[in-house]
């Protein structure tokens, strides 16, 4: 365990953020799951409104930095292609 101030302070914080970021990735893995049931189920109403919903979780999880810039790209880019593909 840290002896100084300014370290306990960061184990703190640490924890906190570790906290916040697991909540983000969590929310972003539910609203993917939710596009991929909608895209299994072949429903494309239903998938472009998941869609919306979780192309801005993941830019919000971006914006944050808990994804970086291409990682955010590269999934929303995955889902889009994946919903526009439905017939």
């Amino acid at each position: 365990m840290a002896n100084i101030k300014s370290a306990k302070k960061r184990i703190l914080v640490n924890r906190t953020k570790a906290e916040r970021n697991k909540a983000y990735k969590s929310a972003v893995k539910t609203a993917v799951k939710k596009v991929e049931a909608a895209i299994a189920a072949k429903d494309k109403a239903a998938a472009t409104e998941a869609l919306a919903v979780a192309t801005k979780k993941i830019q919000m999880a971006g914006s944050k930095g808990i994804f970086k810039k291409n990682n955010v790209a590269r999934k929303v880019s995955r889902l889009t292609k994946a919903v526009n593909a439905i017939d």
